[in-house]
């Protein structure tokens, strides 16, 4: 009964596969073998057009250089206040863009409303040089509530952003939920919307450690490569980041993997509304939040059930928020005993 994050779970099958088999004979260092053409070629199909693309091997490095690549170090990103840049990655994007500063908006269901960010581009503009200026929008696509954001959300506030000069990032650690869940394509979530770059995650869904910094105009990506070694991400042996990513994406397994992800948290869903339990945002990817009283989860933890409390100001002093996320591993099974010990109190 792991339900703690989605990088609890092992490396999937075929990617796993891919691995052993690379290990096999040698190839080229540092991007220059085989394996990492073929993904460029495989990124440039699933997006329909010619993109620039970088592979890092964790989700912080992917977020950390591709905001500091579109933002000056005197330029301020906007994001939701509860994003993963803005309070899991230690300061990366900070560190790894000479001083940006990331500017953490409200918003319901870990969503940004035009008119937040239309207000937070009004407020950080203009009194230059003693201000630092909105030089970026962040969103993030799952977002940490779990919610997704549909193409007509995301041109909304990508159009704003490109009113006032601004680029558009996307944390797609999750983008697999999404995509498996909204009724689009690769392309009409990110640059048909008006993205500019995506962090592309596939760690979470089944991967050892790799992701993908994905430009969509390659004129942006001048000198990636170089940023990318300065901060110390670029592997030597890349093959291993490459077959992973080559793995994942060949005959849509990484959408597969997805499905049974959004489908375990689905049938989570099921379980506590029977049981009775409050959801706290819609299941629209692979994560749960949930309030339980004190008492059952302390009753859970004793039975071996893994997940993660978050803070609520608006629960009573008896409840708590909890997060449970599904996997490509998550087996119903999990899920079954997980909603027998809630029923039983």
């Amino acid at each position: 009964m792991n339900f703690a994050s989605d990088n609890t779970a092992g490396v999937a099958p075929d990617i796993l596969g891919a691995l052993a088999a690379a290990n096999l004979g040698f190839a080229p260092g540092y991007g220059n073998d085989p394996a990492t053409r073929a993904v460029e070629r495989q990124f440039s199909a699933l997006f329909e057009r010619e993109v620039a693309v970088f592979l890092v091997p964790t989700g912080t490095a992917a977020n950390a250089l591709s905001l500091a690549h579109v933002t000056p170090p005197w330029g301020g990103v906007l994001c939701h206040q509860q994003s993963h840049i803005m309070t899991d990655e230690c300061g990366a994007p900070e560190f790894f863009g000479g001083g940006l500063k990331l500017i953490g908006l409200p918003g319901d269901g870990g969503k940004l409303a035009p008119d937040t960010v239309a207000a937070a581009i009004g407020h950080y503009s203009g009194h230059r040089p003693h201000q630092v200026n909105a030089a970026t929008l962040s969103l993030t696509q799952a977002t940490e509530a779990g919610t997704l954001y549909r193409p007509a959300e995301i041109a909304a506030l990508t159009g704003i952003a490109g009113r006032h000069g601004l680029k558009v990032h996307m944390d797609g650690a999750r983008f697999a939920n999404a995509l498996a869940r909204l009724d689009a394509s690769p392309a009409d979530i990110t640059w048909k919307a008006g993205i500019d770059v995506l962090s592309f995650g596939a760690t979470k869904g089944g991967a050892m450690a790799a992701e993908a910094v994905v430009f969509f105009d390659p004129a942006i990506a001048d000198a990636m490569h170089e940023r990318r070694k300065r901060g110390g991400h670029l592997f030597s042996k890349h093959r291993f980041l490459a077959v992973q990513i080559e793995a994942f994406l060949r005959d849509d397994y990484w959408l597969r993997l997805a499905r049974h992800a959004n489908a375990m948290a689905d049938l989570l869903q099921a379980r506590l509304n029977a049981a009775g339990v409050k959801i706290l945002w819609p299941v629209e990817a692979n994560l749960v939040f949930a309030v339980l009283p004190r008492a059952l989860d302390a009753k859970l933890k004793a039975a071996g059930a893994a997940y993660y409390a978050r803070r609520s100001d608006a629960l009573s002093e008896g409840e708590m928020l909890v997060r449970l996320v599904t996997s490509f591993a998550t087996a119903e099974s999990e899920i079954e005993n997980f909603a027998a010990l809630i029923k039983k109190g």
